[in-house]
């Protein structure tokens, strides 16, 4: 079994010499204070609580699992006192209010230190990271009075959050739920209703749950115009903050799961629990979307942490396996046989996951700036970032989850026959892979939004800031390597999309025929983009002389990999976004069976 080692130097690369972090925190009144000395005693010190404290529970956890017993949910062994002392050392607060105790650091630096965590042991994650959604929409749509409530202690993390949207009949169309409230004489509301697939729903760690939950109003209009939002605590609150009685929501049961076994999926029953509206009536869905926003880009994130754990397990044991001699002679002439890291094929298993691990580290950091300027309030600059923010959204949250989920099938692949058994690790980072590409919206639902909602309802004009920022890059780095080619991509994604929006305009289902490729396509352009700035950022740094020149080779070769065999999965992904509707649609529904 190996260890996680937080991948500290790379981090502090994608950070600092690629994104320019420090300049970009200065440019902002509400981070300026922020340097990277103090981010990066930050990362270090995550990284010894990541490495000490919740890797070495990753495993027994997925062992263990939680157990359910009369509505009471028991976390496995070891969590509960690793998130006591992820509390007690401050790290739920850093990148939120400081007026609700809060320390004000950056989102962006919040989010490096959220990929180690997750990176250690996902499931353990889980119950802080719903709570920063819980905390981004109270403090995003709540009444100062539900702020001082809330979400101090939320930022605490004495408390944690969720977020309650699935019901029994309904996953992604939230049009149909059917969870009530009904208001009551103290204008608090009695909600009522079932929901499902609730990570961190009950568990043994904090003092208080606070459900955000989606309900209909008695006179609310049907479909998605009618949804309000709502908190429900789990233990009412008493006049002086603590907890107090029971709330009527239980937990009716646990999922019995593939993967993330640690982490308590929850069917939550509301029995009239007391509940507060949280922004206007009737607009809960658009309240909620801070929440969601927040989830999906905590789901790339997984995709990167579980890329980057299959690559550190599997790089470590390709090093020590030794099988067959290389074919290009042997490599370890005084063992047995060769480390199998020498074989092509193994190292192609091994550049494509460290590709895309650290690509989409560099993607996730470079949306954490967006984020960033968002959070810190200028108006135009606010406005710019969001959009450009809600068009790689759905890009991180889609590609890199399925980028994620081959990179640990990959990590599994190098261990052959015992990858498959459960001694490694490789197998359980697979199954907890697995579900990122289906929560807070599948691939499929994440790239309608893309190409649908987004892109061709706004006639590509959301994409064109992202575009012309490479178009740019690239006209100014002409000659330099992978330039070209990445040029190349950017000008066929515009033919593309003009293609698919020509065909819908005839046939709606062309949209949806082209969508996954159309997202898939756009996400090994937007990674390509990164890697081709790395490789020039890398360069630089070899040619002025500056240390680590090991590290810099690797980023360049890296990226030179990524050029050679991973850039080029776009030249199919164009023919099948071309071929269209046809195929797909042509066969009747009752002739599958045959």
């Amino acid at each position: 079994m190996t260890d996680y080692k937080a991948p500290l130097r790379d981090t502090q690369f994608t950070l600092f010499e690629l994104l320019d972090y420090e300049q970009h925190w200065q440019s902002l009144p509400s981070y300026g204070d922020t340097g990277a000395d103090i981010a990066n005693a930050i990362l270090e010190e995550s990284a010894k609580f990541c490495e000490n404290v919740l890797g070495p529970i990753n495993q027994s956890g997925d062992a263990e699992g939680c157990s359910w017993q009369d509505g009471e949910v028991t976390t496995p062994k070891g969590f509960k006192e690793a998130y006591h002392q992820y509390v007690e050392a401050g790290w739920p607060s850093i990148s939120h209010d400081v007026e609700y105790g809060g320390q004000g650091l950056p989102p962006s630096l919040g989010m490096a230190v959220n990929e180690m965590s997750g990176t250690a042991n996902w499931s353990w994650a889980m119950y802080p990271g719903l709570s920063h959604g819980a905390m981004n929409t109270i403090d995003a749509h709540g009444t100062e009075e539900q702020k001082q409530t809330y979400l101090t202690k939320l930022i605490s993390g004495h408390w944690t959050g969720t977020m309650c949207l699935t019901e029994p009949h309904c996953g992604t169309d939230l049009g149909i739920l059917r969870t009530k409230a009904t208001p009551n004489a103290d204008g608090s509301y009695a909600i009522s209703g079932t929901k499902i697939f609730i990570s961190a729903g009950e568990h043994d760690m904090a003092d208080n749950i606070i459900h955000i939950v989606l309900a209909r109003l008695p006179d609310a209009p049907p479909g998605t115009k009618g949804i309000s939002l709502f908190i429900v605590p789990k233990f009412n609150v008493n006049p002086d903050g603590t907890p107090g009685e029971r709330n009527a929501v239980s937990c009716g049961s646990i999922e019995h799961k593939m993967g993330i076994k640690a982490s308590a999926t929850c069917v939550m029953n509301f029995d009239g629990a007391k509940g507060y509206l949280i922004g206007p009536p009737n607009r809960g869905l658009n309240c909620m979307f801070t929440f969601m926003n927040t989830a999906r880009l905590g789901t790339a994130m997984q995709g990167v942490a579980h890329a980057e754990l299959g690559f550190q397990k599997s790089l470590a044991y390709t090093r020590e396996r030794l099988q067959m001699r290389s074919l290009s002679g042997a490599k370890n002439p005084d063992g047995p046989a060769d480390p199998i890291i020498v074989h092509p094929d193994v190292r192609r298993m091994l550049l494509t996951q460290k590709a895309i691990a650290e690509g989409g580290r560099m993607l996730l950091a470079y949306c954490g700036k967006l984020v960033d300027i968002v959070a810190d309030g200028d108006e135009a600059a606010s406005k710019e970032a969001d959009g450009k923010l809600s068009y790689l959204t759905p890009i991180a949250k889609a590609f890199l989850t399925e980028a994620g989920f081959e990179s640990a099938n990959l990590g599994m692949q190098c261990f052959g026959g015992h990858g498959y058994i459960a001694e490694w690790g490789v197998e359980q980072n697979v199954r907890d892979a697995r579900i990122a590409m289906i929560y807070e919206g599948t691939t499929g639902v994440q790239a309608l939004d893309l190409l649908g909602r987004k892109v061709l309802m706004s006639q590509g004009e959301i994409m064109k800031p992202f575009t012309k920022e490479v178009h740019k890059f690239c006209k100014a780095n002409e000659g330099s390597p992978h330039v070209e080619a990445l040029a190349k991509v950017n000008q066929q994604l515009g033919e593309l999309t003009m293609h698919v929006g020509m065909l819908a305009l005839e046939n709606p289902d062309e949209v949806g025929a082209a969508s996954v490729d159309y997202l898939m396509y756009s996400g090994y352009f937007v990674m390509g983009y990164l890697w081709a700035m790395a490789a020039l950022k890398a360069q630089q740094a070899l040619d002025e002389g500056r240390g680590d020149s090991a590290f810099y080779t690797a980023k360049i070769r890296t990226a030179n990999f990524y050029f050679a065999r991973i850039l080029p999965r776009t030249a199919g992904l164009a023919e099948t976004i071309k071929a269209g509707a046809a195929s797909l649609m042509e066969m009747d529904d009752d002739a599958f069976a045959f």
